[in-house]
């Protein structure tokens, strides 16, 4: 099967009915990927398919194909918590990372731009523990260009800006921000210069696989999320990939990597490595269990070539326990797609695709 870029969603033909100087979408080239139909039977012991509560069961008719929302880039904010308040920005009475960024990126933001949303969710991943535990600190994986940001300082606002404007916004802007005058622009982009003042930015190295377990949104991924992660904890190893612990930098026990040793050239050869969380509301609560599985540029298939899914991010819908196996051996392993499960994906250039 191939994969074409996902529609625009009705919000997007109204936003950009306010614009001038319209021009035409460019036509992206459909992307030949290997899918196979369905997810193969499993071959060991698995846990059980939840119970749903009364009155909130999965929808399990509904083609997913499509049923993703369009984004350029994830915001993963490191937690260390598996729930949060239903609404992410009012976790902590309102001071967080989260309210910080939607401030900033949310709709009516600063720098909001309705062709280059920004989704930012919370994830129970730990933060990087720092040499410099007085100052404290938060960590963020940017998804999908596949970076990692160790030490957020939130001591000052500046950092949160630093982060957005050095690595959220768009390199170049869309077309149909033509009409804006030039001093909006220039806001409206990236500027290299404010990545300095972040410390320790490394690439992503480790297959990430994130579950919607937001229980405080809905008791259907709050049943799904802590019963998916075991299981995917339990089977990754199974299939040859480490399933990491505790935070990916602790400084207290370890030296800090030297400047400008930051990219993938800084990972030692070593075996293939995973971690697994749960995150914040996805969307399709009813689709429920919701899983992302996000695959580093740099992973390679046993033979030491390039993944065929290195650089993307694979959403999937309706997964249970039994299908967890199928998942690692079908998408993490072999590289294809499944399709039964497909909600949509995204390429590391933030084009959304789906079947």
């Amino acid at each position: 099967m191939s994969l074409r870029p996902l529609a625009r969603a009705p919000w997007w033909r109204r936003a950009a009915t306010k614009r001038s100087h319209l021009t035409p979408l460019p036509i992206t080239a459909r992307r030949c990927l290997n899918t196979v139909p369905k997810c193969p039977e499993p071959t060991c012991d698995c846990a059980d398919t939840p119970s749903m509560p009364w009155g909130q069961g999965i929808d399990r008719n509904v083609n997913l194909n499509g049923l993703i929302a369009s984004y350029a880039q994830q915001v993963l904010i490191c937690t260390n918590k598996d729930d949060w308040a239903s609404r992410i920005e009012e976790d902590n009475s309102g001071d967080n990372l989260a309210a910080d960024l939607k401030e900033l990126v949310g709709r009516g933001g600063v720098y909001s731009d309705p062709f280059h949303n920004i989704s930012i969710i919370n994830s129970s991943f730990p933060s990087a523990i720092s040499r410099r535990p007085e100052v404290q600190t938060a960590s963020v994986y940017l998804l999908p260009s596949f970076k990692y940001v160790p030490f957020l300082p939130r001591v000052s606002f500046d950092s949160v800006q630093a982060l957005v404007k050095g690595y959220l916004l768009p390199e170049k802007l869309h077309p149909m921000n033509d009409g804006l005058s030039p001093i909006h622009k220039d806001r409206l982009v990236r500027k290299e210069a404010y990545q300095h003042m972040l410390y320790g930015v490394r690439d992503v190295e480790d297959v990430l696989v994130l579950i919607c377990g937001h229980g405080q949104r809905d008791k259907r991924c709050g049943i799904y999320g802590p019963i998916l992660q075991e299981e995917f904890e339990r089977q990754l190893p199974r299939a040859g990939l480490e399933v990491l612990q505790g935070p990916a930098i602790d400084e207290s026990v370890s030296a800090p990597q030297l400047s400008g040793t930051t990219g993938s050239e800084a990972v030692a050869e070593g075996p293939r490595t995973a971690r697994v969380a749960q995150i914040s509301h996805i969307g399709g609560h009813k689709y429920a269990g919701n899983v992302i599985v996000y695959l580093p540029p740099s992973l390679t298939n046993s033979a030491g070539n390039p993944h065929p899914l290195a650089g993307h991010g694979i959403w999937y819908g309706r997964i249970d326990p039994k299908h967890v196996e199928g998942v690692i051996k079908e998408t993490i392993i072999n590289g294809n797609i499944i399709a039964d499960h497909f909600r949509g994906g995204i390429t590391q250039d933030g084009e959304i695709l789906r079947l």
